[in-house]
């Protein structure tokens, strides 16, 4: 844990100008406030903890619920010893006079209910990040810090508004994202978060619904952002957190996930799961290397994820010719348009597999509402299910997918490769054939996710 001082400021003569108490006294006190609630926050957590290991595991609900606090407490007072007041980012000043507000990597309330520090994911914290000159989000102004060794060894100050320079603005040549590209950076680049500009944020703080894509050269903050927008979304969707959903994510080797792992915590977070490429499907741990950088490249291409998606469409044929199915109380007739209505219900860009049991439901649903009796739901399902020609007709229309098999098959039948990717050169299909249909490699590997 960085010590705590009540002085927070530690200003290289070359910055005197700066060290103004003009400038600086109004954070110099409201850092001994937080350095106190912060000295205090870490006793009571230490207590807290203590009492929780010391309390009976309980069965069941209870122990679990007692294990996620255990949990939560160490995760905060993990942070809390990592940092000191360098938890603290910057602060913002209202347009009408409002402020200062401190935004920080966590929030932090003292005994009293005053809030020393805004969680910078909270609503309240996003004109810190997000405001501009162009759209300054009702700000006057906005001071980002630069620590080091737990004390303030630069500021930077931007206004938005003209009576926000006399006497409380020290304003400088540079902007703090600038300054913060020009410093030296750390191996883990930890104090990042205060340099995370307008455009970044508004990524950052996107809508969780469908898929989005951030495009961008080497160097231009893709992975910062995805950081950041992990710890955003586990701290504001609803629909993720405790006991509910999570975030994974994906990186490309394990010394990628060891920066990932040392740079969340300091973002308040510690519920992210990491894995690479390898780990997400069975057939990751002895892939090897694809030495053909042609086939690598045609693996690669969304054509072959199409020519997947082709592949798996051969194994969801509804059956074209009708059949009556039996039950104790009537038979009920199943035309291909009932059969077509129940593979609709996949939906689009459903998982084959996963879908299968949804399939199976709405057929059993069609069959169901063409029945006429009055004999319970339930039971009529069950008939229904109990039925070895209807579950024989389904498993051919739907069958369970060996994703192994599939793609082991594009790689040795030239003629299924074909059918599968038409627009192949036939130099491009004797390409990618190999002797042995499970010798994976690393570009298999998507693709065997694809056909899952």
């Amino acid at each position: 844990m960085n010590p705590l001082t009540t002085h927070a400021f530690d200003l290289p003569e070359r910055l005197a100008a700066k060290a103004d108490p003009a400038l600086i006294a109004a954070d110099e006190r409201h850092f001994a406030a937080v350095a106190r609630c912060l000295e205090q926050s870490v006793a009571e957590l230490t207590d807290r903890l203590d009492a929780e290991r010391r309390a009976p595991g309980g069965l069941g609900r209870q122990a679990m619920d007692r294990d996620a606090e255990v949990h939560r407490l160490t995760a905060r007072l993990r942070t809390l010893r990592r940092f000191g007041l360098d938890l603290c980012l910057g602060r913002m000043v209202g347009a009408d006079g409002t402020g200062p507000v401190y935004v920080g990597r966590l929030g932090l309330t003292d005994s009293s209910g005053a809030r020393l520090l805004v969680d910078w994911r909270s609503p309240a914290a996003a004109p810190f990040f997000g405001a501009t000159h162009a759209d300054p989000m009702g700000l006057a102004s906005r001071r980002r810090y630069r620590w080091t060794g737990g004390r303030i060894s630069d500021y930077w100050d931007e206004v938005f508004a003209e009576d926000a320079l006399a006497g409380h603005a020290a304003l400088d040549d540079r902007s703090a994202f600038i300054a913060g590209l020009g410093a030296t950076r750390s191996p883990r680049m930890r104090d990042v978060l205060a340099t995370i500009q307008a455009d970044q944020d508004a990524v950052i703080r996107a809508g969780s619904r469908g898929a989005l894509v951030v495009d961008g050269g080497p160097g231009t903050g893709k992975t910062v952002v995805a950081l950041h927008r992990s710890a955003y979304l586990l701290y504001s969707d609803p629909r993720l957190g405790h006991r509910r959903g999570g975030v994974l994510f994906v990186g490309p080797h394990q010394p990628y996930l060891g920066y990932v792992a040392d740079v969340l915590p300091s973002l308040g977070e510690e519920g992210v799961r990491t894995c690479t490429l390898r780990d997400l499907v069975p057939e990751g741990a002895g892939a090897g290397p694809e030495t053909d950088p042609e086939a690598a490249r045609l693996k690669s291409s969304a054509g072959l994820v199409r020519a997947i998606e082709t592949a798996v469409r051969f194994y969801e044929e509804p059956p074209t010719e009708a059949m009556t199915v039996s039950t104790p109380w009537a038979d009920i007739p199943l035309g291909p348009d009932d059969w077509a209505v129940a593979f609709e219900s996949a939906g689009p860009g459903a998982p084959h597999n996963e879908a299968r049991d949804q399939v199976w439901e709405e057929l059993l649903t069609v069959l169901a509402d063409k029945h006429d009796g009055d004999t319970a739901p339930e039971t009529l399902r069950a008939a229904l299910g109990r039925d070895r020609d209807l579950r024989a007709a389904f498993d051919r229309a739907w069958p369970l997918i060996e994703a192994a098999d599939l793609v082991g098959d594009l790689w040795t039948v030239p003629a299924y490769l074909r059918l599968c990717a038409p627009w192949l050169a036939p130099q491009d299909v004797r390409r990618l054939q190999r002797a042995d249909p499970r010798a994976w490699t690393v570009s298999d590997l998507p693709l065997l996710d694809a056909a899952r």
